[in-house]
């Protein structure tokens, strides 16, 4: 099951760009998966999901965001979503095709709660 690997690399994701200290603040990871990236969204979840339990991401969830494949033929600039893996426009016939999406797998969003507030925190003077 390479959504392990998918998982754990969305994860390592996370880890760049979220400070240690605010690994517990992190509530949601949203991510973009197109229906040609060879990845299954339920295993994904699942996968992420075991991945985080008893860290210290362990509050965070998945989002996934489903991304449906679109094409546009290069002879009529019509854009249209293939039937199944045939890639031949509807509109003229044509077979020079281009991918416009589908193919997409990326994390696009971390959410964190927001940071507590600091008591003795200096506030407006009254």
């Amino acid at each position: 099951m390479h959504e392990m690997s998918v998982a754990q690399n969305i994860l390592d994701v996370v880890r760049q760009h979220v400070p240690g200290d605010r690994a517990c603040a992190v509530t949601a990871v949203r991510v973009r998966v197109g229906s040609l990236s060879g990845v299954v969204a339920e295993s994904l979840a699942f996968c992420f999901d075991a991945l985080v339990a008893g860290t210290p991401f362990g509050r965070s969830r998945l989002d996934i965001e489903r991304v449906s494949t679109t094409c546009a033929c290069d002879e009529c600039d019509a854009r249209f979503e293939p039937e199944g893996f045939i890639f031949v426009c509807p509109g003229c016939g044509g077979g020079r095709t281009r991918l416009l999406s589908g193919s997409d797998l990326q994390v696009v969003h971390v959410e964190l709660e927001s940071a507590p507030e600091r008591s003795g925190a200096m506030g407006p003077r009254e």
